[in-house]
């Protein structure tokens, strides 16, 4: 990674939208087949990737709708799986609480699980805090889902079945290369792998979107226990061991750039 204090925002917020463009184009495009195969209209699954934004979430409504669910079933299914950004949500909030409600607002509009890897990961790592990085990052990833969602929708009669195109693979190969770099130690590996294996064996159980939701919260909490034990009562302490390492690491004076 070069040197924050050297990179442009415009320039930095490309490099992290990258890898997470060439996975939303094709996963964006085997939901437009999906949605079209439902009975959505092209244009509302357009309309869908531009104002919802929700990978997971349009995937569940467009199965749903097309099994003939109720609103109210297809409603309260979407907001169990997008729960999860509450907590990518206050997981982020220590380094954007300095920032005004407005531009926090805009940057929670995208909100996406890769786009909140990659900010998470920089700011953990030290970079300074640009809105402006986060914007343009945020803004060419939403671009490219709804360019792959619009050509999915409208061309999406020319493709019978996205499986052998690998397309159904290609969220889940992203998220993975997502998790990867951030397992920077033992206890990451634990927790992730602790998750995982929870989220599998509640699926298996017969839980439905709540599975997901579920192991992430258990997860994290476990994780959160582990640290505590591991460093002992002085966590909170000012000057305790490890009370300097309980915070994420902050920039001093977050750089913020129009």
């Amino acid at each position: 990674m070069s040197n924050p204090a050297n990179a442009s925002p415009a320039a930095e917020g490309l490099r992290r939208a990258l890898p997470i463009v060439l996975g939303y184009a094709p996963v964006g495009f085997a939901f437009g087949v999906l949605a079209v195969k439902n009975n959505i209209p092209p244009s509302l699954a357009v309309a869908m990737a531009v104002l919802m934004f929700s990978g997971s979430g349009q995937f569940v409504f467009a199965s749903l709708w097309g099994a003939g669910a109720g609103v109210l079933s297809v409603i309260a299914a979407v907001f169990i799986v997008n729960l999860r950004y509450l907590l990518m949500s206050a997981a982020e909030s220590p380094w954007l609480a300095r920032l005004p409600r407005g531009r926090r607002f805009l940057l929670g509009l995208g909100l996406t699980d890769e786009t909140f890897a990659v900010h998470i990961t920089a700011l953990q790592g030290g970079w300074p805090l640009s809105p402006a990085t986060m914007y343009i990052c945020n803004s060419a990833t939403h671009l490219a889902w709804v360019i792959g969602c619009a050509a999915g929708a409208f061309c999406g009669e020319l493709v019978s079945d996205v499986r052998p195109l690998g397309l159904d693979y290609a969220l889940t190969a992203m998220f993975l290369a997502l998790l990867v770099p951030q397992c920077v130690s033992r206890l990451h590996v634990l927790v992730a792998l602790f998750t995982a294996l929870l989220s599998i064996a509640l699926k298996a159980a017969g839980m439905s979107q709540w599975n997901v939701a579920v192991a992430t919260i258990l997860g994290a909490s476990l994780g959160v226990l582990l640290l505590c034990v591991r460093r002992g009562p002085g966590l909170n302490a000012p000057g305790g061991a490890g009370g300097s390492k309980a915070r994420p690491a902050q920039p001093a004076t977050p750089e913020v750039r129009p």
